[in-house]
């Protein structure tokens, strides 16, 4: 028990130490449409993408230079969320009905119909 304290104690300053030198993050580049969103706001917003989609950053962008639109997927990604916030804008409420998961569910090809029944 009084190891384990011990390496907590150690760990605690070093990991402190990283977080400050982190800092704030960089305002991000070339966005076309999610442009209000703040670099913190952004990151959650790329998660829920990578959550919808069932990949990782670089299906969509280039590795090592996001802002980049060398890869053909980013603007797919981009008439995606048109699509979806045109359908939304159009329910009265006001609420968000459909996301990128309505469709997608983990999957990089949107489900067009439901799966095929099991034989019976």
């Amino acid at each position: 028990m009084r190891l384990i304290l011990a390496v907590v104690l150690l760990l605690v300053p070093v990991c402190l130490s990283a977080q400050e030198k982190k800092g704030p993050m960089p305002p991000p580049k070339n966005l076309k449409i999610l442009t209000g969103d703040t670099p913190e706001q952004l990151i959650m917003t790329m998660r829920a993408f990578t959550a919808a989609l069932g990949q990782k950053c670089v299906f969509c962008h280039v590795q090592g230079d996001f802002a980049s639109d060398d890869n053909p997927k980013k603007n797919t990604a981009r008439m995606m969320l048109t699509m979806a916030r045109e359908i939304n804008s159009k329910f009265p409420d006001g609420k968000r009905h459909v996301s990128c998961y309505t469709c997608h569910r983990g999957m990089t090809e949107p489900a067009t119909e439901p799966p095929a029944a099991p034989a019976q």
